[in-house]
This record gives structure tokens, sequence and C-alpha cells, in this order.
């Protein structure tokens, strides 16, 4: 089939890759997000998507919406069979979802119909879920509602942050998107309804949502921190400032600190949550890069009965 690829950060470009070597698909294009400040310079860059598919000699096309008459244009010119998406980060309208014969078919990173939207890893590792998976999905107007095509379960590991899960979801999902690609091909493949029942949404996550409620038992502050690495980064409050949090552990069961509670010695530093402590074992404190917690507690000089949070 003629395909156009739709996508924008690092983890499509394994999908892309994927399509790009499987020898019965021609990648006649692909569609990004346009160009973006980055860095301390803030100067434009191609997503990595652009870039790997002008590596590759593609097409890139980069509207700054898909509703653009002169995109859709150029699309129609194009006629793809069908059109694969993974992260691309904007809305299809129905006129750009109408041009291509098969409709777009979507690599969404949770088992549909749980953990709808922008965040599925993030909201399944902060849920405390121990299966998730990729799904794909032909795009309707409505959110990840479409019909499902293939899926694929992945096992969530204790130590698990959003990066690590994500990083393994996109390179197997790479395979099943292909393999989705082969099925439609070839008429194989037929997409199932979604069922009603066992909806969820999974909404972008926000500052408030990565702060760290000491009040919470120890797990919930576990999972917080997991879910939001490497981004948007899990973060309480230290002296007025914000001090994030890059990895915290769960070992022992010390019950005598208050919810937020600072206790150090000679090689850890544990904070109290609402049921036992947990120890802090990464922090990035503002301004500066990312150290151990024993590293940080001993520059900063904790004080007894000092705490994190408000």
């Amino acid at each position: 089939m003629k395909l156009v690829f739709a996508g924008t950060p690092e983890v499509a470009v394994p999908a892309l890759d994927a399509l790009i070597a499987s020898g019965r698909h021609e990648v006649a294009a692909v569609v990004t997000r346009p160009d973006a400040p980055a860095g301390r310079g803030r100067r434009l860059v191609a997503s990595p998507v652009a870039q790997r598919a002008e590596e590759a000699g593609i097409e890139v096309l980069k509207p700054a919406r898909p509703r653009d008459e002169d995109f859709q244009a150029r699309l129609r010119e194009i006629a793809p069979d069908c059109c694969p998406v993974v992260a691309y980060g904007a809305i299809l309208p129905k006129s750009a979802l109408d041009i291509p014969r098969h409709g777009w078919v979507n690599l969404h990173f949770s088992l549909l119909p749980a953990w709808r939207g922008a965040a599925p890893v993030q909201h399944s590792l902060m849920a405390g879920d121990t299966v998730t998976g990729a799904s794909t999905f032909r795009i309707e107007e409505g959110l990840d509602s479409g019909p499902v095509f293939g899926v694929l379960t992945e096992e969530v590991r204790p130590t698990d942050t959003s990066g690590d899960l994500l990083t393994r979801l996109a390179f197997a999902g790479a395979g099943l998107l292909a393999a989705t690609m082969d099925g439609i091909e070839d008429g194989t493949l037929r997409a199932v309804p979604q069922p009603a029942e066992g909806v969820s949404l999974a909404p972008k996550i926000t500052v408030e949502d990565a702060r760290v409620d000491w009040t919470a038992p120890a797990l919930r502050a576990d999972r917080v921190v997991r879910g939001c690495h490497p981004a948007p980064g899990a973060w309480t409050v230290f002296r007025g400032e914000r001090l994030k949090l890059v990895s915290v552990g769960l070992a022992g069961d010390r019950t005598d600190l208050a919810p937020g509670e600072l206790a150090v010695s000679k090689n850890s530093v544990h904070v109290g949550t609402g049921s036992h402590a947990v120890e802090l074992l990464w922090v990035q404190p503002q301004g500066k890069k990312p150290m151990r917690g024993a590293d940080w507690a001993r520059g900063v000089r904790i004080a007894p009965g000092e705490r994190l949070g408000p």
C-alpha cells in the first residue's frame, strides 16, 4: 500500500522505521508538527520524525493545522491508501480523515478502551496497572474511540518509569502497526468496535498532577514519581523552592516520620508519607543537575523536623 505516516516525537520513529523496512509498503510522505524552538538558543528544530524521514529521502509535510487546504490538497495528490499514525499531536478533521481509502490508523499505547487520551502510559503507571499494552485502531472524530484492529500486551515492571515503558511499547508497537498495515492490505484484518465498558481517560499530565502528596500512602508517591519520569517530572517543595523527584525507594517499613518529614542518615534520606517512609534516591534542585538524595541532603544541611511540601 501507499502510506503517508503521521507522527512527531522520538517514540514514533520505531514505527516509521518498521514501515520503511517492511518491503510491502511505500511510505510516500510523512506528516509531522512544524519545527519548534529547542535548546538554550531556542532555535527552530525539526521533529525526530521529520529528521528520520529526511534521512530516508521521504517528503515531509508540516502543516500548521491538518485542516489547512494546501496540506489536504497535497494529501489528495499523493492519494495514500492508508495513513498510519503514532503520536502526531494534532486533531484530524473529517475532511482529512476521508482522504485515504483505508482511513487513518493510530497506534495507541494502551489496551483500549482503557486510557483514551494524550498520556496513557503515565496514567497507567500512576493507577498501578500491572499489565498494559498497545492497540491499533481506525481514527474517528471521537477521542480514541474507533474500532480496533489489533492489540499487544506488556507487563508493567515494579521499577518501570513512563520512559521505560513507553520505549518498550514503541518498539513492540512498531511491529503491531506494520502487521496491521499488512492485514488491511490483504483483507485478512477487520476492525472490531470497542466495548462500551471499561472506558478510562488519560488527559495530558498537568504540573499539579505531578506534585507528590506526602499525606497519601508511600505506594502512591512511588507511582507518581515513576509515572511522571522523565516528563513532566514529579516534584515537591523544600524551603519554598521546587524540588524535582527523580526516583524514590519503597524499601523498609519506617513509620515514625510524619507526612513530608525528613530524616537524614550517613548514606540516605527518608521522607514520611501517609503510610511508611520512602527513600529519596535521586532528586534535582532548581537550576542543578540530578543528584543522589543523600548528597542533596548533606548539601542543604537539613534541620531536625524539616519537611517537604507546603
